[in-house]
């Protein structure tokens, strides 16, 4: 989509903190991190949220997880523990409407999330 801030990280039109990538997902970290490491990992094709995605996506859901575990590796907060958080729909709290994993680290993190 091209309004979409994240389309526009993919397309390398915005500029972003890149940590990883390959050829299903990119990974940045957050402009507004909510703690010491929050890095967002997104699939390169837009999808507006996990609510739309499809049995064919399962690989791809895959790789968002997998990349999210080697961002917490990547962080140095594997040991100590990460939470991921993927918003969904407005009152989810999702701000950005391409699905998006939030991977969040460094401290530690309080249960209710809220």
């Amino acid at each position: 989509m091209s309004d979409c801030l994240f389309c526009k990280i993919v397309a390398r039109t915005i500029p972003a903190t890149l940590v990883y990538e390959d050829d299903l997902v990119v990974a940045f970290d957050d402009i507004n991190p909510q703690a010491p490491t929050h890095t967002l990992v997104i699939p390169r094709k837009h999808v507006t949220s996990i609510a739309e995605l499809e049995d064919s996506d399962v690989g791809l859901l895959g790789r968002l997880m997998l990349a999210g575990n080697l961002i917490g590796k990547l962080k140095g907060v594997a040991d100590s523990g990460y939470r991921f958080v993927i918003n969904t729909g407005k009152d989810g709290g999702q701000s950005v409407f391409h699905l998006h994993l939030h991977v969040l680290g460094g401290r530690h993190m309080a249960w209710p999330p809220g």
